[in-house]
This record gives C-alpha cells, structure tokens and sequence, in this order.
C-alpha cells in the first residue's frame, strides 16, 4: 500500500526470510563466521540456537547462498518427521535418484553414502542444514547422529547444522542425547539486536527495498522501537512496518516518536483484540466523561458573555502579526543569506552518500550498476577514517550549540540544535578533509577538528557480492590474490601467490587488529568492506 507513496521497489519490512535482507549485525556476524567455520574445516555437527524472531531462518538462507559451487546442500525445514521421513528428504534435497524399490532406511543411508564419497572424491563438500530443530524427536535426533559416522579415516563426509530456538540447548543437554550433545564441535547463541545497530537495521532494510533517500526516522523513533522489541528484529519488522501504513496515512515522510509510539499500541490493541480486554475500569471512564461535557459548557457560557473582549483581543493581534510579519520580512531582505550549514541530516547524508558513492565510481571509469550495494557501519576513532580513500559520514554524537570549532570554513557555524547531524566527506586531504554543506558545496574542515573528538559512528557505501564466500587459511582463489595485493599496498609484506598461506594469515589479524575489527583470520564481509575502503 505504502510502497509506491515511499519509493520502494518492495515492502521494506516483510516478515519473509529473505536474505537479502540479513543485516549482519556484529552477533548476526559472528554466527554466520561459526557456520562457514564449521563447514569449511568439516567439523562434523554445527548448533546455532536464538530466541524467537532473532533472524535464524534468515541466517540459514543466506549462508546456503553464499556457499561455494562444489558445496552441495539440503535444507529441512519441517521438523515434525519421522525417522524415514528423514532420509527421504535428504535423498531428494541432496538431489539423489533413487530407485522406486527403495524402501529400507538402510538403502537411503546407502544412497547417501555414494553421494557423499562421490562428492568428496571431486573436492566437494556436503551440508544438511536443518531449521526449527528444536521440534524434531529423539529417535529422529539419534538418527541425526548416526549420519555424522559417514566419513573417511580423516574426514566428516557431512556437516550437519542443528538451527533451533533456545529450547535446542536444553533438548541437546538431556541424557539420552549425551552422545549427539558431545559431537556438537562449533556452537553459537544468536542474540537480539543492540541498541546501536537498530538504526543500522532499519536502514539496511530501506535501502535494500529500493528507497530513495527521502524517508527518515527520528533518533525519538529509534529508541521507541527499541524500547518496544529489545533488537528483536521480528518486531522491529512489525512496527516499522505499521508506523510507515500511519506515515503514508498522514502524507508524511518523517517518522516520528509519536507514529511509532502509536503503531506500537496498534499491534499491541491487535493482541488485546484477539484475546478479549478484561477488567477495564468503565465507570471511572464514564465519570470522567462526564466531567468534561460539564466543562465544556461552562466553558462556552463563559466565552458568549465575553465575546466582545475576546473578539477585540484577537483583533489587536491580527493586526499586531501582520506589522510583525511585513518587519521580518524587510529585515530578512536587508541580511545576507548566512553559508549552509555543514552539519547534515539523516536523509540529506544517506542521499548525498549514495551521490559521492556514483560520482566516484564514474570518476574511477567503473560502472556504478553493482547489483548489491548497501552501507556498512563501524564505531571507529578518527585516527583510522583519516586514512580512507572513499566518500564517507560521520555521526557526531557530541555537538553542541554553544561549540564554534576554529576548523571549519567562514560563515559555517556549529550544530543548531541537539539533535544528532552527519559530516558528509567526500575525500581526506593532507590536512583534512572536504566535507559536503548542505547546498552541496565543497568545504574544508581541519584535522584538528576531528582530533577533539573519540570514537565516532562511520558509514560508507559498499558494493558486496550477491554470493560470497568467506576466505580462510589454506584456500586458493583468485580473491586471495586480491587481498594479498591490497595488503601489499598497504604495507604489509606478503606474497602475490593466491594463496592463503600462514603469512597472508598472520597480516590479515594484523591488519585486523589495527581497525579493530575481530581478529580470527577470516576474511569476511567487515574485513572486505575496509579492504574496500582503503584501497585507490
């Protein structure tokens, strides 16, 4: 309904899984690490265990699109399955002819088996990821761990991932599932969102759906949304979702504290609806009611005895506002229209970070049509983004009225009000950096001006592939020679050789270590995006 008012291609906040729209939030980061961790090193079993809503479905659709060609997959998300059912269906996910007198259990797994020898006789690999897994029985469990014993004298033929709610751990923690509990080599809680990577999400999930630039959420906004659903994604799809169905309703394009507020007691009055509202305190209702239609008279017999002064007061006024008005307007005339304020909005920085991120692009003769591009974000002291190749903004989370920093250009004043504002930078310079005002215009603002503040929230636009693979120690691709000439440029002494040998390894924590970032060794979606930052 509201799509087409916002700009949108698609509705930003669908409850479906689509993975493209998994926000790699830095818990959603690490468990999408642990899963690629676990398969490629063949650690047998994988257990990812969430609360409700915490994106885990999400998670397990993107992972199956961004693993590697000779990696075959099945995915199960019915869990209440029997046993047979079970081999069944991995036969037919696995995509394994079988003939029509397969009957036995026995005669699955021996299916099974050939297909897996095959697989890893060519250098593949073979995940059975299995959704909801919480739901699934004993017996079925048992069955589960049976299928680990498919392997070679050194390897697991299959890697199996257990996704489940929180109830997962307890049902793995039973007795009589000790044995599977103890298979259980890589294991990851995936936790709600943080406070700070709410508006990262929402965000995400705007641009992703095809919007413009021209929808904002105040930070009033973001906090009632987290207030309401604790970095639930699940819920923060439901009430983004209805406070843009009271934004379109009211013709507006800010959404305030007030609509989320609001959609937070529609879809709480939906749940009161359903179940029946109990025990409301009518005739104090009622009372009160009445109180104010007795108000409301006194009121108005009040206003008819003294219409005449009332009248005569808002006459004087009018004619008060009309000499009023005709001043500003010849003092304004006579004043010199101020600089525009370096300071940026939230929609002026999202739209003016997108139009740096084309113009660049054209400016290094690439074409700018990538079909994925998103913004990243990092908390990251000013020290490291001075030395960033690519147009960025910065959050500055501590302006206030009364600060004039020396740095900035004449004519360019501090932040107006408390409300948080965006630096838009389109390059660093030797001694600083060039910043967009909010007419556009080039301006210089001094490296000292960046000194005086810590840690600051730093957004770029980042092309990423549709499907990725994780790069990891021991691989051999044409990527990993990508990464080793930019760590070469950056001054890191490795090896052009497209391999990643012990020494890229050891440069890659390095480098992660500096920017700090999580220093495993795994070149993945964060480490790429500063790679990208950071390279001509």
């Amino acid at each position: 309904m509201y799509t087409s008012y916002f700009g949108f291609k698609e509705s930003p906040f669908n409850l479906t899984p689509d993975p493209r729209y998994l926000f790699l939030s830095p818990h959603h980061r690490e468990a999408l690490d642990h899963l690629l961790y676990g398969i490629n090193e063949r650690k047998g079993f994988i257990s990812i265990t969430g609360g409700i809503g915490t994106g885990k479905t999400t998670l397990c659709r993107a992972l199956l699109g961004q693993l590697d060609e000779s990696i075959k997959s099945a995915l199960i998300f019915n869990s209440f399955i029997t046993e047979k059912e079970l081999l069944e269906i991995i036969n037919q996910e696995f995509g394994i002819h079988l003939d029509p007198g397969v009957q036995t259990k026995k005669e699955h797994i021996d299916s099974l088996n050939q297909f897996l020898l095959e697989t890893f006789s060519v250098g593949g690999n073979a995940v059975l990821l299995i959704d909801e897994a919480q739901n699934l029985s004993d017996t079925v469990l048992e069955q589960i761990r049976m299928l680990s014993n498919l392997e070679t004298e050194k390897e697991k033929l299959i890697q199996i991932v257990l996704v489940g709610q929180s109830e997962l751990k307890e049902l793995l923690a039973s007795s009589s599932l000790r044995q599977l509990n103890e298979r259980i080599m890589v294991r990851y809680e995936l936790r709600p969102l943080a406070h700070m990577d709410v508006q990262g999400y929402v965000e995400h999930r705007l641009v992703v759906a095809g919007g413009r630039g021209n929808l904002r959420f105040t930070n009033g906004a973001f906090k009632a949304i987290y207030r309401y659903s604790q970095g639930n994604p699940r819920r923060i799809n439901a009430v983004c979702d209805r406070a843009l169905l009271i934004a379109y309703a009211r013709e507006k394009y800010n959404i305030s504290k007030g609509m989320v507020e609001s959609a937070i007691e529609e879809i709480r009055g939906d749940i009161a609806a359903e179940h029946g509202i109990k025990g409301w305190p009518w005739k104090r209702v009622a009372s009160s009611i009445t109180l104010l239609l007795l108000l409301i008279m006194i009121a108005g017999f009040a206003g008819w005895s003294f219409r005449e002064h009332i009248l005569g007061f808002f006459s004087d006024k009018q004619k008060m506002a009309v000499v009023t008005t005709k001043d500003a307007q010849l003092r304004a005339l006579e004043t010199k229209k101020p600089a525009a304020t370096i300071f940026l909005d939230e929609k002026t920085s999202i739209v003016g970070l997108f139009n740096l991120y084309i113009d660049k692009k054209k400016e290094d003769g690439n074409h700018v049509n990538e079909r994925n591009v998103g913004m990243i974000s990092f908390y990251i002291e000013p020290k490291y983004f001075m030395r960033f190749k690519k147009p960025f903004r910065v959050l500055l989370t501590h302006i206030s009225p009364s600060e004039s920093p020396s740095p900035f250009p004449e004519g360019v004043t501090s932040n107006p009000d408390s409300s948080p504002r965006y630096l838009l930078i389109r390059k660093v310079v030797a001694d600083g950096a060039i910043a967009v005002d909010a007419d556009g215009k080039d301006r210089h603002v001094g490296r000292d001006f960046f000194k005086s503040y810590g840690e600051q929230k730093v957004t770029w636009v980042y092309p990423y592939e549709g499907k990725r693979v994780d790069l990891i120690k021991g691989m051999s691709t044409p990527a990993v020679l990508r990464v080793q000439k930019t760590l070469k440029k950056l001054g890191y002494l490795v090896e052009l050789s497209g391999i990643y040998e012990n020494a890229t390894f050891r440069c890659v924590i390095k480098f992660q270590n500096y920017f700090g970032l999580s220093p495993d060794g795994i070149v993945g979606p964060r480490t790429r995006a500063f790679f990208y930052q950071l390279s001509d």
